[in-house]
């Protein structure tokens, strides 16, 4: 399938393609927009039932069964140190692809999918420090929105993606994980 749809194309001087344009999946979490590349994404679904993980990391919530698939979701208001929102209307369980592995990242509203040119897309600011400086790829730019792209492979440090694939492989034969 070397054809894509609705993505335009070209070719950088060491011979890779590269899109010229991008398209987000934008959501809230708490009062701010983000947004991912809509190839990372696999689908998004309603909250499910959620099974607590004893000892998981504080933003983990627990893992859910999605069609056989044992699924860890992570709740990026908790990651991001937003409040936690009562009203769960508008909940939404974005399942995604990181590192070969397929995590959940619960969120408070997914608004829509926006197509962003390359030249909309600045670097993330240098001026943020610290350890959630990584979690940012850049911003996307139109008029006067701002939107933070999120760099789901930082999203979760090196320990943590370990714990997660812990979490997800299905037990052994014998009972033990």
């Amino acid at each position: 399938m070397a054809a894509q749809t609705g993505t335009l194309t070209t070719t950088t001087p060491d011979g890779r393609e590269m899109r010229q344009e991008i398209q987000l999946a934008c959501f809230r979490v708490g009062a701010e927009l983000y947004a991912l590349d809509i190839m990372k994404i696999k689908e998004i679904i309603r909250p499910q039932k959620l099974t607590p993980i004893p000892k998981a990391p504080s933003f983990i919530e627990g893992v859910i069964n999605l069609r056989g698939a044992v699924i860890p979701v992570a709740d990026l208001r908790k990651r991001f140190d937003q409040p936690i929102s009562q009203d769960n209307r508008k909940n939404r369980v974005v399942i995604c692809s990181l590192a070969g592995k397929i995590i959940g990242l619960l969120v408070d509203e997914v608004t829509e999918v926006k197509r962003y040119g390359r030249k909309e897309i600045a670097p993330a600011p240098q001026f943020i420090k610290g350890p959630h400086a990584d979690y940012f790829l850049g911003v996307a730019c139109r008029d006067d929105e701002l939107i933070m792209l999120i760099d789901l492979e930082k999203v979760l440090s090196s320990d943590e993606k370990i714990e997660l694939q812990k979490l997800s492989h299905p037990k052994n034969a014998t009972g033990r994980g």
